[in-house]
């Protein structure tokens, strides 16, 4: 394999207390897309914090709950709502790899974020199995823009990432050569001018690198303490 290897990677701050996600996410209605009530989040991020263990994870909800359409316009970045291209009105079709166990539950945690600068133009055909031999999981597209929702940061101009925990699967079962990413727009072509540094949900092919874009991945997901899926 041959990579270009970046400059260090950015430290990127901890992720906010659960508790603090999850009023995060009923602040901007999440709850209400996924079919939950408020105090539902509240009483799972609270006994998670009360188990110990959750430092520095990530409150996601399960991506049948809340698609990728849905929470592309919560996105926010100075000022702008973030959106998806318009190529990729199929966005809510791209799913978990079969190789992925995700928690069979609303509401669950990531740990270990990693926004995947290392791996900076790499294509996901190479990154994949790299991830693999770490014992990493790479993050699904959802879970990607959970992160950016709760940590606007996470996003910064040539440091954005990929999600290639998702991918479509066309009707003879092979991959579609897309996958998805989430970025920063320059607000050109069919982005728009009034789009220009909002949060951006599009895709990539399978097969090509970009320097700007790592690839997003975890330690692991669960529900409670314990050891993670992945």
């Amino acid at each position: 394999m041959t990579t270009t290897e970046p400059v260090t990677p950015t430290v990127l701050p901890s992720a906010p207390p659960l508790v603090a996600q999850a009023e995060r996410l009923i602040e901007r209605g999440v709850h209400q897309i996924a079919g939950l009530a408020a105090a539902e989040l509240r009483a799972f991020t609270e006994a998670a914090e009360a188990a110990g263990g959750a430092e520095g994870a990530l409150l996601a909800v399960h991506p049948d709950r809340a698609p990728a359409s849905a929470l592309a316009p919560l996105l926010h970045r100075d000022g702008r709502p973030g959106f998806v291209v318009t190529d990729m009105r199929d966005v809510d079709l791209f799913a978990p790899l079969y190789t992925l166990a995700l928690p069979d539950a609303p509401l669950y945690l990531l740990t270990g974020l990693e926004r995947g600068d290392r791996m900076a133009n790499w294509s996901p055909d190479e990154a994949l199995p790299a991830l693999t031999a770490r014992a990493r999981t790479p993050l699904l597209l959802t879970e990607g823009m959970h992160w950016v929702l709760q940590q606007p940061a996470v996003l910064d101009r040539n440091h954005c990432f990929m999600t290639i925990g998702s991918r479509l699967r066309k009707a003879n079962g092979a991959l579609d050569a897309r996958t998805p990413a989430v970025w920063i727009s320059n607000g050109t072509g069919r982005d728009g001018r009034e789009r220009r540094d909002a949060p951006k949900v599009g895709w990539c092919w399978a097969g090509n690198r970009h320097t700007w874009l790592g690839f997003a991945s975890a330690e692991g997901r669960r529900v409670r303490p314990g050891p993670p899926v992945r």
